[in-house]
């Protein structure tokens, strides 16, 4: 079996605060290998949790009150050899396996890229593209993320765990406030000091979970890059994302998202006009961050720079509208970049486990388990 002749299912939607831009991630996905002549079922995963087949040929719109009309229900279930996506819409209302050779993840944030949704899949043993269950736990969690940066010597500005109770973070005023376990731009906050940074702990709802604060520098700009793992790591051409007038301070939800096709409409400058030295460090230091954070599939990496530092600032495991719009040069159609993505997925299982050393001989020495409570 290869990329062109699989059953993919494109998943999309989610349990997320980025669930919107998930499904048109989605269906851009799911429109571009359907274009080609790929086998392709769209998987819509409610913000409910629940499990839904739709057509491929919605649109955005289609979405906008929740569930669209014609929508199939479905189950995604673990019972051995039936493990899979189970449809409840069959013949005389019986449940009936879906026929699934790989799952492409278009889910942004939340479960669908924290490692949620990819421990599930592993334990179905379905094939899935992006990140797996421990890269997308560590791209998700981005004080984690940013202390395996910094042992590993990577450039990055100071990140702390923001509490209650925090004291000092080890610099002045003016800070960023961001959810810690959040993808994209949501619930970020500017902040002029600790005391309005530790109130908006209880105001800001995505803050909740955890939160992590790191200095506010108005002097940084933001550059971006792609990476793909499959056949090769290969990198993209460097983007830098332009900010709104009216948020300024820094790149927000709207600024990259509202406009109609999540990240591909968003402002920018693409490729970006940086010094050639530049552009080699940042190059660099993108497949240093690559092998670090066990990339897999398509990735985007953010930094942040003055002009002459770069600041590895995070890396975003499935990126919006899958980072396509970055491979321009040299140019990539967006279903070569699909097609890369599931024979990756196809070539080998995500995780693997192994049992070896279990051999029983701790069993047989135990003794009585009455005895080890005594």
């Amino acid at each position: 079996m290869n990329a062109s002749t699989a059953k993919v299912a494109v998943v999309f939607g989610g349990p997320s605060p980025e669930h919107d831009v998930s499904i048109l991630t989605g269906l851009q996905a799911a429109r571009a290998l359907a274009g080609a002549g790929r086998a392709v079922t769209c998987l819509y995963w409610a913000k409910t949790g629940d499990w839904y087949q739709v057509a491929g040929t919605l649109e955005a719109a289609d979405f906008a009150d929740g569930v669209p009309r014609g929508a199939e229900g479905l189950r995604l279930v673990l019972e051995g050899d039936g493990s899979g996506f189970v449809s409840l819409g069959g013949r005389l209302g019986r449940a009936r396996p879906l026929p699934v050779d790989v799952v492409l993840n278009c889910c942004h944030g939340g479960p669908g890229e924290d490692g949620t949704l990819q421990g599930v899949l592993d334990l179905a043993g379905v094939p899935y593209t992006g990140p797996t269950l421990r890269g997308a736990a560590l791209g998700m969690d981005k004080l984690a993320f940013c202390a395996v940066a910094e042992a590993a010597e990577l450039p990055v500005l100071p990140r702390r765990s923001l509490e209650p109770t925090t004291s000092d973070v080890g610099a002045p005023g003016p800070y960023i406030v961001k959810p810690r376990f959040g993808g994209s731009s949501i619930g970020i906050d500017v902040v002029a000091d600790l005391p309005t940074a530790r109130a908006r702990l209880d105001a800001n709802v995505h803050l909740r979970p955890g939160a992590v604060i790191e200095p506010y520098r108005g002097d940084l700009y933001d550059l971006n890059v792609a990476v793909r793992s499959w056949p090769e790591p290969e990198l993209s051409a460097i983007e830098r994302p332009l900010r709104s007038s009216v948020s300024g301070e820094i790149l927000d939800y709207a600024d990259k998202y509202v406009g109609g096709e999540g990240m591909a409409s968003a402002p920018r400058e693409l490729p970006a006009a940086l010094d050639p030295a530049l552009a080699a460090t940042l190059r660099d230091l993108a497949l240093r961050v690559a092998r670090l954070a066990q990339v897999r599939g398509v990735a985007r990496i953010d930094f942040l720079c003055d002009g002459a530092a770069l600041f590895v600032n995070e890396v975003n495991t499935v990126p919006g509208s899958l980072a396509r719009y970055l491979w321009v040069a040299p140019p990539l159609a967006f279903v070569d970049l699909l097609d890369a993505m599931i024979a990756e997925a196809l070539s080998g299982p995500a995780a693997s486990h192994t049992a070896a050393g279990a051999d029983g001989t701790v069993l047989r020495s135990a003794g009585g388990i009455a005895a080890k409570l005594a």
